[in-house]
């Protein structure tokens, strides 16, 4: 608990930490701003998620995991346990729970009250229906994204030993290896095409037959008709057709109607538990 106090002490005074949390803040509030209103609500929450799954927040996350046991941390490192009760495990978990509850820190902190304000405000854009259980899994799924980040980063660091490195590499494995995914619509894998599939995950209620579910479709069936409707009356009175309302196209997709909550968790939570584990098994067994 010492060490992820004095880890989470550091990385609260850090430069890069401060930055990045006035960054997000300001890039977040731009967004809900410029789209209040034309996008729905499930969409405009969607597009607040999108910079922490794709860019360039993913480039912050990784910085910050891939420095702990790398570059010029060894010295002061070995001499830590030389001088100290703490086994190579227990530090390398309390350096990466640091680095995880700091970026799950910034991330809720400034997320969490904007998503609030959409959903609790009357706004000018179309009607749109979320569930409490679709919110509360997005942001839970986003989460379990950076934390796989995280530790993504904090294992390349701990076998490459440099920084630049592992960074430089990262960068060249994760946006190629996530466009190539994301041609095959596979969520559970990239966050591109998760990103896509978050407005289906916040419109899900807890039961599929819900009354939820059936309150939405009644609600889509009536704006339809709605629609149908005036088109039909200026058609006879000679009007010109009401131009289509301009629709957040990306996030609007049509495949993923059958997104799964549990494929998507275990598509990121393995490779997270792996990457902690090989962490720790490239640390213990090989000398400082």
């Amino acid at each position: 608990m010492a060490i992820l106090r004095h880890d989470l002490r550091t990385l609260r005074e850090s430069w890069l930490v401060r930055i990045w949390l006035v960054a997000t803040a300001l890039v977040a509030i731009l967004l809900a701003m410029s789209n209040w209103a034309t996008f729905p609500t499930a969409p405009l929450i969607a597009s607040l998620l999108f910079p922490y799954l794709v860019f360039p927040w993913f480039l912050v996350v990784m910085v910050l995991g891939v420095n702990p046991v790398s570059g010029s941390r060894l010295e002061p490192l070995a001499d830590g346990f030389l001088s100290r009760p703490v086994t190579r495990h227990e530090y390398l978990l309390a350096v990466w729970g640091a680095r995880v509850v700091a970026v799950l820190g910034v991330y809720f902190l400034v997320v969490l009250p904007l998503v609030l304000v959409i959903t609790l405000a009357n706004r000018p854009a179309p009607a749109d229906h979320v569930t409490l259980y679709g919110i509360v899994a997005a942001l839970a799924v986003v989460a379990l994204v950076l934390t796989f980040q995280v530790s993504l980063a904090f294992f390349t660091g701990t076998l490459l030993r440099r920084p630049l490195l592992a960074i430089v590499l990262l960068l060249f494995f994760w946006y190629p290896l996530n466009m190539v995914l994301n041609v095959f619509k596979l969520e559970s894998f990239s966050p591109i095409s998760l990103s896509q599939a978050l407005p289906t995950l916040l419109r899900q209620p807890w039961r599929s037959g819900d009354a939820d579910s059936q309150n939405l479709t009644s609600e889509v069936d009536v704006e339809e008709l709605q629609r149908q409707a005036a088109n039909f009356l200026n058609v006879l009175s000679g009007g010109a057709p009401p131009k289509p309302e301009a629709k957040p196209a990306f996030f609007e997709s049509t495949d993923y109607q059958d997104f799964s909550l549990l494929r998507v968790l275990l598509g990121y939570g393995i490779p997270t538990l792996a990457s902690v584990g090989l962490s720790l098994l490239c640390f213990c067994w090989r000398d400082l």
